[in-house]
């Protein structure tokens, strides 16, 4: 059984307040970046209330550049990550720069930074444990494969841009797929998610 990571536990503080789920219920793992400068700052988004029962958006796990894992929502909790399947998904936030901070700026659609070899390597060495522990899971996908919604850009509303592209171009996919027991979701799959307006 693969060793679990070091995982440093800093719940939000409304995590009480999302839904309770069964492990079984979990099959997908969804890989995000924060499109954010720092931890630090993607702490913050994810404190933010955002709906009338008193939580907000945010990921189950982040990971830091530096390669540590913070856990910010129980697994067996439904969190705001990812519109339409999150009762079924987890979500992996990589602190990443991404778009940050002209997410919409069809001048910026631009994901540069790369992930550090530190940070890939928690994320495998992280998906390599979650199956231990939640036996249904078995399917991973970007963010951008799920919410492909266009919006018009920040800059010039007659134009449009992703509204996501997380984890973006610079993720590597094909090794981190060759080394966790976890395989891409078929496009059917991602066709039977319900849009549920408002969640990120």
């Amino acid at each position: 059984m693969p060793a679990m990571p070091a995982i440093h536990a800093a719940p939000l503080p409304y995590e009480p307040l999302l839904p309770l789920r069964e492990p079984a219920a979990i099959d997908l793992v969804v890989i995000h970046c924060t499109e954010l400068p720092d931890l630090a700052t993607a702490r913050e988004y994810g404190e933010r209330v955002l709906y009338d029962s008193g939580t907000g958006n945010s990921g189950h796990y982040y990971i830091d550049r530096d390669g540590s894992i913070h856990q910010y929502v129980d697994v067996l909790r439904v969190a705001h990550h990812v519109r339409g399947i999150n009762p079924r998904s987890l979500g992996i936030e990589l602190v990443n720069r991404g778009r940050y901070p002209h997410w919409l700026d069809s001048r910026h659609q631009a994901m540069d930074e790369p992930y550090p070899r530190a940070q890939t390597d928690a994320l495998v060495a992280l998906l390599r444990w979650l199956p231990a522990r939640l036996p249904s899971l078995r399917w991973i996908a970007g963010h951008e494969e799920l919410d492909v919604e266009q919006v018009p850009a920040s800059d010039d509303p007659a134009l449009r841009v992703q509204r996501k592209r997380d984890p973006g171009p610079r993720f590597p996919w094909e090794d981190v797929l060759a080394a966790v027991p976890l395989q891409r979701m078929p496009r059917h799959s991602q066709e039977r998610r319900e849009s549920r307006p408002g969640l990120p």
